[in-house]
This record gives C-alpha cells, structure tokens and sequence, in this order.
C-alpha cells in the first residue's frame, strides 16, 4: 500500500470519504514540500540516549536571553552526559507554565528566537512539545472562532451543558465545561479538560487536524527529532463515553506517526498519558504502527513506594513483566519532570492503604496532593506536587543520607531497560520552591524552581553543597551508563530476587553483562556474590574498585554496577 493510500485509509476511519479525500490530498501536498533525508540507520535508541527534561528559562543570567544561557550552561556541563534535551514548551502562553500554548510557530521573545532552538539542536537531538488536546483562550485560533472565520468555525467544542457528562474521566477537578461568547453575542459553552484557558480542540472538524499536522511538519523542519504528544489520551470526545483512549485518538496518533516519519524516517513519536499501566502500554499499538516511546509513568510513584516502604518485592514483580512490542519501541523512564508524581499509574499495584502513607509522608516534607473528579462528583488523589529528592527525604536534616537516597533511586531508573529522562531540577539537587508555590498559587509550582546561573556556579563549585554533592554523583552515573552498551534500551534484563531491601537487575547485551545492585534500605545487606553471579573477580564501576570476596556488604542506599574483570 503506499503512503498516500495508507494515510487515505487513516483518514477514512475518522471522517466521511469527500473529507477524508481532500484532507489526504492536503496532507501530501505538505509532506513533499518537506519530505527529509531518509536516515539509514535502522536503530531508534541506543545505550547513549539519554534526555534532559528542561523549562527554557529554568537557568538565568541578568543581560541574557534564557535559551542562549541554557545552552551555555549544557555545552559546559552536561555535554558528555545527555544525548537529547526535551526543551518544555516556548511558545508564547497564557497559562500553565506553557501549555496553554498562543501561537504554535513562535518562540517566546523572552526565552530567545529559533536560532537559539537551532543552536541548541546543533549539539543536542531536540523533542518539542505538541501541544495538540488545546490551545490558548488568548490563541490566535481561538480568536478566529469566536469571531466565526472560515476553517475556524468548528475548532472548539461546543456541548449543551444539560447533558450528562458524568461518564467522562477528569485529570481535573475544574469544570469541564467553560461558557465564552462569540463576537457575535451567541453564548457557548465549550470543553476545557484542563483549565478555562485551555480550550479543547475539536478533531471531528478534519480542518482541526489538517493544522495541526502543519505544525508537526513544522517542527521536524525546525529541528525536532521527537515530539512529544502531550495529554494525547483525551483527544477524541464522544459524549456517553469516558472520552479517554478512544479508538480515534489511537487512529490519530497512528496518523501523526506515519506522517512524522515520512519527513524524519529517524523521528520518534513519544506519547505523554498519565494513566495505569494497562492503558498507558496500549499507544504502542502493534510496536510498528503508534508510539516509539512511551513515558513509564508507574516508575515513579512505585520506586518511590519502594524506598519509603525498604522493600522491593511489588517493584521486582512490576519490573519482571516489562516488555515492548518491538525493537522499535522502548520506555522514557524518569522519576521526576516538571509536573508532579501522578498517583493513577500505581492503581492496582499499590494499595489504597499505602498510597495514604504514600500522601501522609508526602505532606510531612512539605508537598500537597493535587485531585480529580470522580463521576459521583466525589475527588480522588491524582498526583502528589513535592520534588522527588523531599518526597524521598526522612526528615533527619542528614542531607548526605539524603542525597545518597535520591541517587539510588535515580541509580535503578538509569539500570531499567528503556531511555532514561533526567529532570534538570532533580540534577541540580533542588528542594521544595516553597517561596515559587506562594508567588505563583500554583502546586506544581513546587517543583519549578528558576535558578539564576552566578547563584547556580556557587553552589556547584561549594563541594559540600547539598546542589554540588548531587549534581557531580549524578553526571559520573550518567557518563558511565553511557559507556556501557549492555544498558542499550532494548538490551535483555533479569531482575534477582536476592534479598527484599536490594533491587538488583541483571543486564546483557551483545555478550556483556551488569549486574546492577541498590539497596533501598537503611540497613546494610550482606550478599554473597559468587552465588548470584557464578564469577569470583568483579569490578565496581562506580567505584572503579574491584569486588574480590566472595562475600560483601552493601551499605544503605549503596549503588553497585558490578562488571567481570
């Protein structure tokens, strides 16, 4: 079947087949005026593929556009560390830190211009944000519709507010629905599934996708080597349903996939859906045809259970099941990013009762729990806003106890099969920004911290700074998870049930062999090697320090990557 055909076929599941024609027409047109490169490289990921989540201004200099120090400041120290930099979005916005994007082709003049994206790209892969389930009150395209203009008139969704919603699944606990008025005078009520100034975009109306796929187009032109599909588990609505992993939201990305990859044939599609596992594995489709990379957004929550509770049985479970269709496909593992820990991925793996102490222990180190809407009109706890070095924290004031706590955490992230995502506020080793939650009113604010770079050099060139005893640590785990090619994503992995208070994994790859081991207690564990591993002569890479006795203590919060001599 050819590409045109395949994309005919796509088009006709959603709309009628006059609609479905003329929009497949469009969409070749816009492909051949940029179709790229076909990269030869048949291998998406490697072991060397490892991203850097950011906010464009998160690092700032008096005198500087934000981009240009950003970029200064990874070329310097982060360069032999990180493969990609997932740039959160820097559109201009309205609200939500940028994800109530104004205008999709524009950089925000206070971050910089596209050439400052562009010399970012040219040391490091870039992923962009499409932001594709809503745009801006304030957006140009919302202006359009309310003021009626033609290709405009059905980018929103407008819903009688009379009718029975209640089957709809909320991430939110706001009112679903938002009443505006058209210029006009006409009164609506349109969809907002996250916030009023965040108006949900109608994909029934193929002029609503056709703009959307012209923004895709332009950012592989600008550059991205991966987009990110942000909130894509609530595209498609159909009143009377839960209006979440719809069919035609799966026809969608399955669509945006094949068309990314006719410009970009080394272009990967990442989808963003903060939902129990079952239903989060289910965009990589068939492992050809969706997904390439989906976030693992059940590791942070459980690794974080795991280390409260000093007992890794549910997580060794977990992680013994973990698989991807394909090759083709693999996990974005993190712990941190610029949203909270969400709660909903652990449904069904954690229980009710420790998810409470799980929020207990969250609101004595200073976070809050954000909730969302039950269909009984009841809230439930969605995701708990606290960085992950506080929610790890015990309350002793022991920062070194602390920082080795939170580096093995980050130490079994980085061991896991899948591309690890590091947040740069987990890097810089950043605390609660209790000051940024009452300046902004915002929870999530608490994770957002903006650093100005000569308060920055302080603390990373003072080697007893909580920043510096994290930061450094965290770059030597980093560049050595790099060197190793049995931690390429889709290397084979075994996980060891050794003992409850160590996560061990084994991972191999090409003939070469890890043995990953991480206490996640407060106690020391003895283990005697020779029984796990069947070799006598074992290097730490960590260390660099060889592993000659049979037997051996592994001290709390202890991080072994063990290698044979």
């Amino acid at each position: 079947m050819s590409f045109k055909d395949e994309i005919k076929n796509l088009l006709n599941h959603l709309y009628n087949r006059k609609e479905a024609e003329a929009g497949c027409i469009k969409i070749c047109r816009m492909i051949e005026k940029q179709r790229g490169v076909k990269n030869t490289n048949d291998s998406y990921f490697s072991e060397k593929d490892i991203m850097l989540i950011t906010y464009p201004d998160i690092i700032r200099k008096d005198g500087e556009k934000p981009l240009r120090t950003l970029h200064s400041f990874l070329c310097k120290h982060l360069k032999n560390c990180i493969s990609t930099v997932h740039i959160l979005p820097f559109f201009p916005f309205s609200s939500d830190d940028g994800f109530s994007v104004i205008d999709y082709k524009s950089v925000n003049p206070e971050y910089g211009d596209w050439n400052d994206i562009n010399s970012i790209g040219s040391n490091f892969r870039l992923m962009f944000d499409l932001v594709l389930n809503h745009i801006s009150s304030r957006s140009i395209w919302f202006r359009k519709y309310l003021a009626g203009e033609k290709g405009f008139e059905k980018i929103a969704i407008e819903v009688d507010p009379d009718l029975d919603l209640s089957m709809v699944t909320r991430p939110r606990s706001s009112p679903l629905l938002t009443q505006f008025t058209k210029y006009n005078g006409q009164n609506v009520h349109l969809w907002t599934t996250f916030s009023s100034d965040q108006i949900d975009l109608n994909y029934k109306s193929i002029d609503t996708l056709i703009k959307i796929v012209d923004v895709l187009l332009y950012y592989s032109q600008r550059g991205a080597s991966l987009i990110r599909l942000d909130a894509i588990a609530y595209l498609w609505k159909e009143i009377g349903t839960e209006c979440i992993h719809l069919p035609q939201t799966h026809i969608i990305v399955r669509l945006l996939r094949k068309i990314f990859n006719e410009v970009r044939r080394e272009g990967i599609i990442v989808t963003e859906t903060n939902v129990p596992h079952r239903e989060n594995i289910t965009y990589f489709g068939n492992g050809h045809d969706e997904a390439q990379m989906i976030y693992n957004f059940t590791l942070p929550p459980l690794l974080l259970y795991t280390f409260i509770s000093e007992d890794t049985t549910i997580i060794n479970e977990w992680t013994s099941a973990l698989k991807t269709p394909s090759e083709q496909t693999t996990f974005l593992n993190f712990t941190a990013s610029h949203d909270g820990i969400g709660i909903r991925p652990i449904e069904g793996i954690v229980s009710e009762q420790k998810i409470e102490e799980m929020i207990k222990k969250t609101e004595e180190n200073g976070g809050t729990v954000s909730v969302r809407s039950n269909r009984n009109g009841s809230t439930l706890p969605y995701e708990l806003n606290i960085t992950y070095i506080d929610a790890l924290s015990k309350g002793t004031g022991n920062d070194d106890l602390l920082a080795n706590r939170f580096l093995a955490s980050q130490a079994i992230q980085l061991a896991l099969p899948g591309v690890p995502a590091v947040y740069i506020n987990s890097l810089l080793g950043s605390r609660n920004w209790t000051e940024g939650v009452k300046k902004c009113g915002k929870p999530r604010a608490i994770n957002r911290k903006k650093h100005m770079l000569n308060d920055l050099m302080k603390l990373l060139n003072d080697r007893y700074s909580f920043c510096s005893q994290v930061f450094y640590k965290y770059r030597r785990l980093l560049m050595i998870r790099r060197s190793q090619k049995v931690f390429h994503p889709n290397g084979n992995f075994e996980i060891m049930r050794i003992d409850p208070k160590i996560f061990a994994i084994r991972r191999e790859y090409e003939g070469e062999e890890i043995l990953s081991l991480t206490n996640v207690s407060s106690k020391p564990v003895d283990l005697r090697l020779n029984r796990m591993t069947g070799r006598g002569n074992l290097k730490n890479l960590i260390t660099d320090q060889p592993v000659r006795s049979n037997q051996i203590i592994v001290n709390p919060y202890e991080i072994l990557w063990l290698k044979e001599q």
